[in-house]
């Protein structure tokens, strides 16, 4: 969405500010020996009384209010009463917010307890991939400045890209038009507008990047068994430069 008025951007700002903070309630809430319903019910009252929609809750037919994804789990983990986190687990939460018609979006791969040091490098490097894009995210170049400077920072730390799952438009639709993939040439993409909103969300695995959907028709997972790591958040880029909205 390319804002068009002061009353557009101050609604997405408010969405997104919710939809940070429901990240960082959800982060308050993992321990070893809960669900992930019990996460996703949680989220979803925070949403509610904040004054928003939970966006995703039956987004194309999807049952929960927010994606939440354990360790192989890529992304769009449905919450179930039988998926207990577990020390040493890895959870990514996938969370978005209608806040009167504009929604915001924003990821994060949290540690469950005490983690490996190779699970918080993945974690840690998959955000860098985030801020690496951000830096190269300016008016008038090509989206796929972000694309490439995100799958070089994931290659040059030994990660492989997903290539299925991209970013996007966002503002009045959850997902928009551009596409945004986290791999690709300076060459590739539209050339970035001024006053456009986007999701940009690295999603970076560990060994391979071949990935497999579950046969509940949601949860995306790495073909090879090893962990995977998402991290995400909505971006305003103006001429004075890139405001992040979920941060």
């Amino acid at each position: 969405m390319i804002a068009k008025t002061d009353y557009d951007i101050a609604m997405m700002r408010k969405a997104g500010e919710i939809t940070k903070n429901a990240l960082n309630f959800a982060k308050n809430l993992i321990k070893p020996g809960i669900s992930t319903m019990f996460l996703d019910k949680q989220i979803k009252m925070f949403i509610i009384d904040s004054g928003a929609k939970p966006s995703f809750l039956n987004y194309n037919g999807f049952p929960g209010s927010a994606c939440i994804s354990l360790n192989e789990s890529v992304v769009h983990g449905i919450p179930s009463d039988k998926i207990i986190l577990k020390e040493g687990d890895i959870v990514g939460f996938d969370v978005g917010a209608n806040f009167k018609g504009y929604h915001g979006d924003a990821a994060r791969t949290f540690p469950v307890g005490n983690i490996s040091e190779e699970k918080q490098k993945l974690i840690d490097v998959t955000e860098q991939c985030f801020f690496k894009g951000i830096e190269a995210l300016k008016i008038g170049e090509r989206l796929g400045c972000v694309s490439e400077a995100i799958q070089k920072h994931a290659e040059r730390n030994g990660y492989s890209v997903v290539r299925e799952l991209i970013g996007h438009g966002i503002g009045k639709k959850l997902h928009e038009v551009p596409d945004i993939p986290n791999y690709g040439k300076v060459t590739d993409g539209i050339i970035i507008p001024e006053n456009i909103f986007l999701a940009i969300e690295p999603m970076i695995n560990m060994g391979q990047k071949e990935i497999y959907m579950e046969r509940d028709g949601w949860t995306i997972k790495t073909k090879d068994g090893l962990p995977s790591t998402h991290y995400e958040n909505t971006v305003f880029v103006t001429k004075l430069g890139v405001e992040i909205l979920t941060l």
